[in-house]
Formats: C-alpha cells, sequence, structure tokens
C-alpha cells in the first residue's frame, strides 16, 4: 500500500484519484504531480513500482503544503482574521457564513440546529 504525506492511498484506485485523499491535492495537482513524477494517471496505486511511489513523494513535499502542515496554516489564517476583528474574522468567531450568503433562511450547517422559541401555542379551537 502507497504511504504519502502520511496518508494511505487506496489500492484500487488510479493514481490521479488516489492521491486527492491527501488534503490540499485536488484532481489538477494530482496531474502535475503525476507529469512531474513521470507516472501515468491511469495506474493503479497497487501496480506503482517503489521508485515510482518515492518520486511522487519527493515531488509533493517540495512543491506542496498538505495535510498537517497545511491545516495549521489555514487555522492561523482564521486566527489572525479572528484576532484582527475584521468582518471576516467577526462572522468566524459568530460561527455564521463568512462569505455574504443569506442567512435569513438556510445558513443550517454554520449556525446549527434551530433554537426553538417557547410561549408560541396555538389557540385551542372554539366548537
Amino acid at each position: 500500500m502507497a504511504r504519502i504525506a502520511g496518508v494511505d492511498l487506496p489500492r484500487e484506485k488510479h493514481i490521479g484519484v488516489a492521491l486527492t485523499y491527501i488534503y490540499g491535492i485536488g484532481r489538477s495537482s494530482a496531474r502535475k504531480v503525476c507529469e512531474e513524477a513521470d507516472v501515468r494517471m491511469s495506474t493503479k496505486t497497487f501496480d506503482l513500482g517503489e521508485d515510482e511511489v518515492s518520486r511522487l513523494r519527493d515531488v509533493i513535499e517540495r512543491r506542496y503544503a498538505v495535510e498537517g502542515d497545511l491545516r495549521r496554516e489555514v487555522q492561523q489564517n482564521i486566527k489572525m482574521l479572528m484576532d484582527l476583528g475584521c468582518y471576516r474574522g467577526l462572522r468566524h468567531r459568530r460561527g455564521l457564513p463568512a462569505r455574504g450568503q443569506r442567512t435569513h433562511t438556510n445558513a443550517r450547517t454554520r449556525k446549527g440546529p434551530r433554537k426553538t422559541v417557547a410561549g408560541k401555542k396555538k389557540a385551542p379551537a372554539k366548537k
């Protein structure tokens, strides 16, 4: 099993898709990595030789911030925005969408489950 950047790549997938399991590498980055490492994208992960895996690993370590380093960098950027007190930082601090989405309806993923307001009961129907 190929292990790159601390991630076990799935054995049965093409290497172009398997590389996307690494945080920070998408489809286009995976294509560039394969071209630079001289590995065909259609090769299955279990068919890779040790030299091909080491070439892929070298390219990724040299060119890309991935996994823990990238996650740490993103968290530091968000923390910096919050410390500055800018609009985006305030939205992060309050747990609301930061990129201009509407919140009157929707935004339940960021806002969490609805908080029901007590005291609104229907009046019993008169006969």
